[in-house]
């Protein structure tokens, strides 16, 4: 076999590609994840168990209908998550 104008056998070992020089393949370390802390955990924890109180205190409580209780829960977590977002996105423009 001819590769690169010189003769393998069929014995060799294929050849590696070579690496890439280029410096911007290097990973960004201000990229790296940044670990949770606790108090945000627990945070997270008692906003969820306040949201499933919720649904249940609408389903039960309020004899509202579990379709409805798990719509207006559903609601009010994703308007969380998109509050916290916004946040993190404006936190995380003004360290740059």
């Amino acid at each position: 076999m001819t590769v690169d104008g010189g003769v393998r056998s069929e014995t060799d070992p294929p050849a590696l590609p070579e690496p890439d020089p280029c410096p911007a393949a290097a990973p960004d370390p201000s990229l790296a994840p940044v670990p949770v802390s606790r108090l945000t955990v627990l945070a997270y924890a008692v906003v969820s168990l306040l949201l499933v109180s919720w649904v249940i205190f609408g389903w039960l409580v309020q004899q509202q209908g579990l379709v409805n209780s798990l719509g207006e829960g559903l609601g009010a977590a994703f308007t969380l998550l998109l509050i916290v977002s916004v946040v993190g996105t404006v936190r995380q423009s003004r360290r740059r």
